[in-house]
């Protein structure tokens, strides 16, 4: 097993598999949030967005826990790399959660909030 971050990567996963793995958790993740907890159009179903939400990432990290750690955040990943002072192939602990937050929510933002969906608060709300 090669030692990446405090995390490691099963002997079969490459790197490049575990940024993909990194980059899909973390759409998942983020992609939650935002259809539950930030969508404005959402109605009633952010009243489920925490357990929707905990229960992504427990999936995420049954799924992708032995693979490549399950990272979702790169905080997560800082604190063991720093502490064990370990940075192999740290920056897919990185760049996948930057990248597919980054994805979720642009696609989101702009398939299915889109340009109504952010009212400005009237300046009594200040």
């Amino acid at each position: 097993m090669q030692e990446t971050a405090g995390f490691s990567l099963s002997s079969g996963v490459s790197v490049w598999n575990a940024l993909v793995f990194e980059i899909v958790m973390t759409f998942g993740l983020v992609y939650t949030v935002y259809a539950t907890a930030v969508d404005p159009k959402r109605g009633n179903v952010g009243v489920v967005a925490p357990l929707a939400i905990g229960l992504v990432v427990g999936a995420n990290i049954l799924v992708g826990g032995a693979f490549d750690g399950a990272s979702m955040n790169p905080a997560v990943s800082f604190g063991p790399a720093l502490v064990s002072w370990s940075w192999t192939h740290h920056w897919v602990y990185w760049f996948g959660p930057f990248i597919g937050s980054a994805a979720a929510a642009i696609l989101y933002d702009n398939i299915f909030i889109g340009d109504d969906g952010h009212e400005p608060l009237a300046s009594s709300d200040f």
